[in-house]
């Protein structure tokens, strides 16, 4: 009879510290982890094309680029949108994935379309696009620094993909 209440005593002894030690555990809270950098921008700055179509008239284009970043709140996703003006217009508007790399510091992967109309940094006929980027605030402050490339998928009329980078200043609202 000994026996066996020093059994029963050891495994209430067992459930208890169990017990503890589940609630120990679901108390401690998680280590705090960056955020995607917080606020969406409107900025400007260069867009240069790094490729050239197959076509006459299918070379590198150098335009000026109106850059958009509307933050979903609570969800790694943003709303991107880039008009390349030069020669001709590119509208790219893109869904990223925000990948936040410290608190100022996120890098991100969009997918869209480039609606474009004449030669451009990202071609000269509409393409899907993949945005590939960087977004740094500088801390203290409402300004955006950005970079990125598109890369629009047979983006030239007579052949090829059109690949392009952007990068400016931008202020966050």
């Amino acid at each position: 009879m000994r026996l066996q209440n020093q059994r029963l005593g050891f495994s209430a002894a067992l459930v208890g510290s169990a017990a503890l030690a589940t609630g120990l555990v679901l108390s401690i809270q998680a280590p705090s982890h960056a955020q995607a950098a917080y606020g969406s921008y409107v900025g400007v700055g260069p867009s240069v094309g790094l490729t050239e179509g197959d076509g006459v008239d299918e070379d590198r284009e150098i335009a000026g680029v109106i850059a958009l970043r509307y933050r979903v709140l609570e969800a790694p996703i943003s709303l991107r949108t880039q008009a390349i003006i030069g020669d001709g217009t590119a509208i790219v508007p893109t869904v990223s994935y925000d990948l936040p790399l410290n608190w100022q510091t996120t890098a991100y992967l969009g997918a869209g379309v480039a609606f474009v109309s004449g030669n451009t940094p990202v071609g000269n006929r509409d393409s899907f696009a993949l945005q590939p980027g960087i977004d740094y605030v500088v801390p203290n402050s409402n300004t955006v620094i950005f970079g990125n490339a598109i890369i629009g998928f047979n983006g030239f009329r007579e052949g090829g993909s059109a690949v392009s980078l952007q990068g400016g200043v931008g202020l966050r609202f």
